[in-house]
């Protein structure tokens, strides 16, 4: 049996993978190529989304699915160590498993319907058989899930945002959804995985002024005075698609520039900062100065500004004194 290895982050990694399923699948003197989607990381009761990997070549695929029939202990390998599985199947005297052959799943006869549609159909047969839930979750959510638990947080499952959604409704990757997560979870998160507005902006060196309270809201649209990772993550994504967004930065970095280095220093950011009413201590003006400068050089280049903007769209509304006539984007 060969095996067909993929590093998940990486295009190339991933293209390459596509290549050698398309080219296996298609000729007859391999063996049936066989795909294990990650059945791992759920708890059993549903079904998380598949990646399109499996159906961008566009043959028809056999979804099978395992049952693991038990009475005293699931067997299916869930969230508990191999050794620990290993050990709880030894203890008991006979352990079940059935294995069901479904009916071939054919791509769509239609031509504008991609993978992400196949994908679908075979998560749905799936589901239907197994009679339990198809979900937008994705891998992507059981990596934030552990990093939470790693922080040490509990109710860690309520860090996860539907990761396969949010990817195909706002151009989200996983990696950017990490990224975000390691400054959630700086916000000091409460025992619900929600964080207020004052824990929110200490974590950027500012504080509750009338303008970071109205940005506060706009993550916060059931205005229960916190957000979960969840609004955090899909707000910014929001701001980063409006049509404007780039613009905006581009005008931001010309009005804020040194004119004669054509880098914002501190007292460019400074002069940003009075635009906008907010008055900050010389730690929190450190602080929001090192969250910009990206290369951690001392100045804030275009590239940084552009860069941390692209992560945090928020902050462009901390330079709407300068932009305001010249590029509007709604924000708040």
């Amino acid at each position: 049996m060969a095996t067909t290895v993929q590093k998940r982050f990486t295009p190339a990694s991933r293209k390459a993978a596509v290549n050698e399923i398309k080219r296996k699948a298609a000729c007859n003197s391999f063996p049936r190529v066989l795909l294990f989607p990650e059945g791992t990381t759920t708890n059993g009761r549903f079904l998380i989304s598949f990646q399109h990997g499996a159906f961008i070549p566009g043959y028809p695929v056999q979804p099978v699915i395992v049952r693991y029939p038990h009475v005293h202990f699931d067997q299916s390998w869930g969230n508990i160590s191999l050794g620990k599985l290993m050990f709880k199947m030894f203890t008991q005297f006979h352990n079940f498993m059935e294995v069901e052959y479904l009916p071939v799943v054919y791509p769509p006869e239609i031509k504008q319907e991609n993978a992400l549609h196949f994908a679908e159909n075979t998560s749905y047969a799936m589901a239907h058989a197994l009679n339990v839930i198809p979900t937008s979750y994705s891998y992507g959510d059981s990596m934030i899930v552990a990093r939470a638990v790693e922080a040490g947080k509990v109710n860690c499952s309520n860090y996860t945002v539907e990761m396969a959604w949010v990817k195909e409704t706002h151009g989200v990757s996983t990696s950017e959804a990490m990224s975000l997560l390691e400054d959630f979870l700086a916000m000091n998160p409460d025992n619900d995985g929600r964080v207020n507005a004052q824990d929110f902006w200490a974590h950027f060196g500012l504080n509750c002024s009338p303008l970071c309270k109205k940005i506060f809201q706009y993550f916060d649209f059931e205005a229960r005075e916190s957000i979960t990772f969840r609004q955090f993550l899909v707000g910014c994504a929001h701001v980063r698609k409006q049509p404007l967004f780039q613009d905006a930065c581009e005008t931001a970095f010309e009005k804020c520039r040194h004119p004669g280095t054509s880098d914002i220093g501190r007292e460019q950011l400074a002069d940003v900062l009075r635009s906008s009413m907010l008055q900050l201590t010389d730690d929190g003006m450190m602080k929001l100065f090192k969250t910009l400068d990206v290369d951690d050089d001392d100045i804030i280049s275009k590239d940084d500004l552009m860069a941390s903007l692209a992560k945090l769209p928020f902050m462009i509304a901390l330079f709407a004194g300068w932009i305001n006539g010249e590029v509007y984007i709604e924000i708040v």
